[in-house]
């Protein structure tokens, strides 16, 4: 018997449901972007400590939004909103621009260099790894709280070796 108040019937991708709505991650406080790997004098590789930090921060951030949910298995769209401070130095007329969105940051660090360290912070987390991200989304821009916000959503598609998991 079917009421007229009943749930609809899950999406499927290779006849599997398709997993939860999207998850947004919100990493408090100013962004950092992922920084180059070091090297030692002894040949050593390393990340930088502010960038694993950071890292560290998203993924508690993200273990915090999926509140015990498994990670995602399939393809997904991420969205990526990196809310820069606006400098200390600037005048109250061009941060009031900076905050309409008249000035946009276009100085260094890139925002590629961002989303690396937000999908980094991710990965194993809230998708099982980070190439499942297949389509994405990136804006820069100034607020009056820093913070970067990642919104991952499902997509109903197989991943490329024709499984939904």
């Amino acid at each position: 018997m079917h009421s007229k108040y009943a749930s609809p019937a899950p999406a499927l991708v290779g006849g599997e449901p398709l997993q939860n709505g999207p998850v947004t991650i919100v990493i408090a406080g100013p962004a950092v972007a992922k920084g180059r790997p070091r090297v030692t004098r002894r040949g050593f590789v390393y990340t930088p400590a502010a960038t694993r930090k950071y890292e560290a921060h998203g993924r508690l951030a993200a273990q915090q939004a999926m509140d015990g949910r498994p990670p995602i298995t399939v393809p997904v769209r991420a969205e990526i909103i990196i809310n820069l401070p606006v400098p200390a130095s600037w005048s109250a007329k061009r941060s009031d621009a900076a905050l309409r969105g008249d000035v946009r940051p276009t100085s260094r660090p890139d925002a590629d260099n961002y989303i690396k360290a937000a999908l980094d912070a991710i990965n194993a987390i809230v998708v099982t790894d980070d190439s499942l991200v297949v389509e994405l989304a990136a804006a820069k821009r100034y607020a009056r709280v820093p913070q970067l916000t990642i919104t991952v959503t499902p997509l109903p598609a197989l991943t490329a070796q024709g499984r939904a998991a």
